[in-house]
């Protein structure tokens, strides 16, 4: 028997995330799609900056989603692909508006010309995008409120693995989201990761951020079928975090997450540990 298609939602989001799509399909088949309005969401918030030609066209760009958000409930949905869903979901109740709004605002630190001063403006942007996404993910399960903050440091470490693996990209498009205050103390700079990814420095600096920094995933625990897609992220979060400590930030050989980084998502959802 063949499997169902792909609805235009769930291609974007596999297009655009594939990592939290995976995850998702472990979530009940009836939040799926809510599911991957919240990943398309996110996914073009990610995108504000990349695709815009200077600052000022990002910021616009994140402002008419917050709109967009805000207008939802008011409003007809607006004719595109992800705005229209992503109002659905909201005037469902399936997403929270503010959980929304808060993830357009932390983007805009990618906005700046600059790498953010200190580690605790690093932890703040990472709060609002990578660990406020498990919070809206985890509400829209389901999760109870004692739950959320556990989702958040699962989410916060799959954010910060994250803007470690990108590192070496983003130098040569000039940016950096690493804190300045933690280069400066292992003497690097963000030319320095497009030069030479896999430097003991680099290394060093991996170790430092997600031990030191207090960014690791937590302990895996078995949590329930309903919500536990929203805590995966963490399961790839632990391995890629396993390999920044180990090679520093060296771009893997190929592109695309390993058979062993998906297999390990599907074990630890029928297990329900993440």
């Amino acid at each position: 028997m063949a499997a169902p298609a792909l609805s235009p939602l769930a291609r974007i989001a596999r297009e655009q995330d594939p990592d939290r799509f995976l995850c998702a399909l472990f979530a009940p088949a009836e939040r799926r799609e809510a599911l991957f309005a919240l990943i398309a969401y996110n996914a073009e918030l990610a995108r504000a900056r990349a695709m815009a030609s200077r600052p000022m066209a990002a910021l616009i760009r994140l402002q008419w989603w917050r709109d967009t958000v805000a207008e939802a409930a008011a409003r007809p949905p607006p004719r595109h692909e992800v705005a229209g869903p992503l109002a659905m979901a909201i005037r469902a109740g399936a997403l929270d508006p503010a959980d929304l709004a808060a993830m357009a605002d932390a983007r805009e630190a990618e906005t700046e010309e600059l790498p953010f001063p200190t580690r605790e403006g690093f932890h703040a942007y990472l709060r609002g995008t990578a660990g406020r996404f498990a919070i809206a993910a985890g509400r829209l399960l389901g999760a109870p409120a004692e739950a959320l903050p556990g989702l958040e440091a699962r989410g916060v470490a799959y954010g910060a693995a994250g803007v470690l693996r990108a590192a070496p990209a983003l130098a040569r498009q000039g940016r950096c989201l690493l804190p300045a205050d933690l280069l400066a103390a292992h003497g690097l700079s963000a030319e320095a990761a497009a030069r030479d990814p896999g430097a003991p420095a680099w290394r060093a600096l991996a170790r430092d951020l997600l031990d030191g920094g207090g960014l690791a995933a937590p302990p895996a625990g078995r949590l329930p079928a309903a919500w536990i897609a929203a805590a995966l992220p963490a399961v790839l979060a632990r391995r890629d975090a396993r390999r920044l400590r180990r090679s520093g930030l060296a771009a893997p050989p190929r592109p695309g997450r390993p058979l062993a980084d998906r297999l390990a998502v599907t074990w630890a959802a029928l297990r329900r540990r993440a």
